[in-house]
């Protein structure tokens, strides 16, 4: 009897990992929408620009700074993976919510890295830069 309730909780300790290691798995595979080049505000498309050329960029002490992606909205990613960029608002005198965040993918370098993301509403969506037409 004790051998029977050891191969017991054997099998609902495997069934409980499985299950913890599912949901992890499905909540790090995060739907995300995208966005092409085309559709975007022609500030978000400078500051690509900007970002691939390395600056300058219109809020140096913030612009490039590390994105820590807190509310996982974004795929996960070891820490300072992501940089934040302004993208300027019309008629605003702040930095406003719209931003660029990059992936530093290809050798953490975000010019190159093909990975960026734009919010129209300071972080609480997100939409994947598509450069196709």
């Amino acid at each position: 009897m004790r051998k029977i309730l050891a191969v017991v909780r054997l099998l609902l300790l495997a069934v409980a990992g499985c299950c913890l290691a599912v949901s992890a798995a499905a909540r790090d595979s995060r739907v995300i929408d995208s966005v092409t080049l085309g559709e975007l505000p022609p500030e978000a498309v400078d500051t690509l620009r900007l970002i691939r050329q390395g600056g300058p960029f219109p809020y140096p002490h913030k612009d490039g700074s590390v994105f820590g992606n807190f509310e996982k909205r974004l795929p996960l990613q070891p820490r300072a993976y992501y940089r934040e960029y302004t993208v300027p608002t019309p008629g605003r005198r702040d930095r406003g919510p719209r931003r660029i965040v990059a992936g530093s993918g290809r050798g953490g370098d975000v010019a190159r890295s093909g990975e960026y993301y734009y919010t129209a509403d300071h972080y609480r969506s997100f939409r994947r830069i598509r450069e196709d037409p």
